[in-house]
């Protein structure tokens, strides 16, 4: 063990280093520290998960609560789409097309009324690993659309 040198050149008995007798009161009270730094850090996780888990579920209720909404919103468009089909111009083609549009909306509708959030999640996901191609195609338009709409702003 290193001592240091008085002025005269002559060793000390006291070592740069704690007394071997101190090195185990010291790694216990390091560990001790550890282990509450360590319960903290844990804590804390435990509520940032809480507060996480609480936002998603007032996501997913306000999203139930507006489903009956939006349902109610999508069969209304059908209903119009239908009522104004025959008055597009274009002829037979662009009407089949308008109530084809207007049924799809329609069934949209009960989907939407028929089904929850978590359905829905699970739904999607089943798409997108189906069809991981044009899932991508979609992301993408929807992001490049997203972002010019914010740019604008």
């Amino acid at each position: 063990m290193p001592s240091r040198t008085n002025s005269s050149g002559e060793g000390t008995t006291d070592s740069i280093y704690p007394k071997g007798d101190d090195l185990p009161n010291r790694v216990a009270q390091a560990n001790e520290a550890v282990t509450d730094v360590a319960h903290a850090a844990v804590e804390r996780v435990a509520q940032i998960k809480d507060k996480a888990s609480d936002v998603a579920r007032a996501a997913v209720e306000r999203i139930d609560g507006s489903r009956s909404m939006t349902a109610d919103g999508l069969a209304s468009a059908a209903s119009t789409l239908h009522g104004q089909a025959d008055r597009f111009p274009g002829g037979e083609k662009m009407t089949g097309i308008a109530h084809t549009a207007a049924d799809r909306l329609s069934t949209t509708a009960d989907y939407v009324r028929t089904h929850d959030v978590d359905r829905m999640l699970t739904d999607v996901k089943t798409l997108v690993k189906n069809n991981p191609g044009p899932s991508l195609l979609v992301a993408a338009v929807f992001g490049f659309l997203v972002g010019r709409t914010i740019a604008r702003d």
